[in-house]
């Protein structure tokens, strides 16, 4: 009996373990093969969990230039130094990618890309520099003195984490510091798995942030005969064509990447979006840059694969009468804030009356809008959503300041005629005083012989 009991049991063990082997044997390969860099090049075993889970990055990363060149997914997924790592699967992937990652074979584009205000200047804007290490903002401020070294908005503070996250990060992430010391992400402009060039030659792309009325540049550049050209003869374009190797067979007409970054027929590529650039449009005042000659330059032999010497000239001289008067006309706005806050009439904290919003808009919307459209060929921003604006603002911010005063003084009057009427009040109310008398004259009750009855 003891030796029919250890069979059956032998044969049930063995049974069980035929058992599993065989569902074993139903499992796809992509969980029972152990898990290395060379199965994945051979299997491409990320792609087959990947196609049931989130297939379109999939199918993005199989149409893009790094599957033609043979990178895989661990190429990028790996942690890099001072990443924090995930197991998944069997793999060890870095939680989230920066630009380090990308830096690993593209590190020329990445540091040009930390010169521009792309990099720190964004996400300090914003934020301030608290986030940064002195390290980064000591290289940011060596390109853009005090665009990082700066406190965090104002106007960010008072809108709340929540319009902040939503809303301004969404934008100014681009230059965010990351947890391994690098900066950025380059997705925003060409995006995870795509990795494309022709998506970041897109003026939607740029367009993603650079709209609205603080910076219009993506309707500037519709209304601009560059776009009307773009948008009619896209289908020409080759906007995937190799950057070192561009020219204008493929871009026939610029979008934003053509003038601002492109390497058109052997100009210098650049991932430095400020490289070109010769004033601080951006700013209330706007200043020419410290290098402003040498960027015109760049920018103008971008112009002349389109344009003549001549034109591009005088372009250049209409497009900085623009900034010149916009600049008296906010010079003019300015004083009449300064004004106010010397006399008294503004409390110190931002935006917490009404003319310190309609001053913001007068500078930071249709200033900025008519500079920008006088530098990219938008007319009608020049005009109508530029120097329009700023006329009408301008009256606006005069009556609203004379109202100021108006009212100041109306409310001084009725605290003095307030303060003389509770002194009459106060003289009216106070009951006589006592009258002094000289009681050796007057009062004789006293004074009489006590024998004159």
């Amino acid at each position: 009996m003891r030796f029919a009991g250890i069979l059956v049991a032998l044969l049930i063990g063995v049974g069980l373990v035929a058992g599993a082997m065989l569902v074993n044997r139903q499992r796809p390969r992509s969980e029972t093969s152990q898990p290395n860099i060379s199965l994945v090049r051979a299997t491409g075993k990320c792609a087959q969990c990947h196609r049931q889970e989130t297939s379109a990055v999939v199918h993005q990363f199989e149409r893009s230039p790094h599957a033609a060149h043979g990178v895989n997914c661990l190429d990028c997924h790996r942690p890099m130094q001072g990443q924090d790592s995930l197991d998944h699967r069997g793999f060890v992937i870095a939680k989230s990618l920066t630009s380090q990652n990308c830096a690993q074979c593209h590190a020329t584009e990445y540091n040009q890309f930390l010169r521009s205000r792309h990099a720190a200047p964004a996400w300090a804007a914003v934020a301030g520099s608290a986030d940064f290490t002195p390290e980064q903002i000591a290289h940011a401020e060596k390109y853009h003195a005090g665009a990082v070294l700066r406190p965090a908005n104002a106007l960010s503070h008072l809108e709340g984490p929540a319009a902040v996250t939503a809303g301004c990060n969404s934008c100014h992430a681009i230059g965010k510091p990351n947890t391994d010391g690098s900066i950025g992400s380059c997705t925003d402009c060409h995006t995870r798995h795509n990795a494309s060039v022709a998506m970041a030659r897109e003026p939607q792309t740029c367009g993603q942030c650079h709209m609205g009325p603080d910076h219009s540049q993506i309707e500037i550049y519709n209304e601009s005969k560059h776009g009307v050209i773009f948008h009619a003869q896209r289908g020409s374009f080759h906007l995937d064509a190799d950057p070192k190797k561009l020219t204008t067979a493929d871009m026939p007409a610029p979008t934003c990447s053509t003038c601002h970054m492109s390497g058109l027929e052997g100009q210098n590529v650049t991932h430095d979006t400020s490289e070109r650039l010769s004033w601080y449009l951006f700013a209330a005042q706007s200043e020419k840059r410290p290098a402003y000659a040498r960027s015109q330059d760049a920018m103008k032999e971008t112009c002349l694969k389109c344009h003549t010497r001549p034109a591009i000239d005088q372009y250049y001289t209409e497009a900085e009468e623009v900034v010149q008067s916009t600049n008296d006309r906010v010079a003019a706005a300015t004083k009449i804030i300064d004004s106010l806050r010397a006399e008294g009439l503004l409390t110190p904290a931002p935006f917490d009356e009404p003319i310190e919003f309609v001053y913001f808009d007068y500078w930071h919307y249709w200033g900025r809008t008519a500079k920008h459209g006088a530098f990219m060929g938008g007319a009608d921003f020049v005009q109508w959503h530029g120097n329009y604006e700023l006329l009408r603002s301008l009256t606006e911010l005069e009556a609203m300041a004379a109202e100021i005063r108006r009212t100041k003084k109306e409310t001084q009057e009725e605290s003095a005629a307030t303060k003389d009427a509770t002194k009459e009040s106060v003289v009216s109310d106070t009951p006589p005083a006592p009258v002094d008398r000289d009681t050796s004259d007057s009062d004789t009750s006293d004074s009489r012989p006590e024998n004159d009855s």
